[in-house]
């Protein structure tokens, strides 16, 4: 049997971009990318702490050292420049080894400066 797992998750991250005219994703620093184990393209659910908004979406890479935290598409009417957000990635894993499966979890700080939990 498989099992959807944690596998990131990036802890209250400010968004810092919000741009309706593109055609959809969240756009993300590439070195938290990094840090999370999470890839571009893949698939993330972000949750809105200062709304309470849910939505799925995917990862684009930003520039690396940016802090760039961007709702871009239909997302952007999810959240506001300076919401704080949980970005969420999991894995779907056999059930014999999810048990060994330990998610990468960063902390942001105010300034979008991550720190491994």
């Amino acid at each position: 049997m498989l099992i959807h797992k944690l596998k990131s998750k990036i802890h209250k991250a400010t968004i810092t971009q919000c741009h309706i005219n593109y055609d959809g994703s969240l756009g993300l620093d590439e070195s938290f990318m990094t840090l999370a184990g999470m890839q571009a393209y893949e698939k993330v659910l972000v949750a809105n702490l200062s709304n309470g908004s849910r939505f799925e979406t995917y990862l684009i890479k930003a520039k690396k050292g940016s802090g760039i935290v961007s709702l871009n598409g239909a997302a952007a009417r999810l959240g506001a420049v300076g919401d704080r957000v949980i970005i969420l990635a999991f894995a779907l894993v056999d059930e014999k080894e999810a048990g060994s499966l330990k998610p990468r979890i960063l902390i942001m700080d105010d300034d979008n400066h991550p720190r491994m939990k």
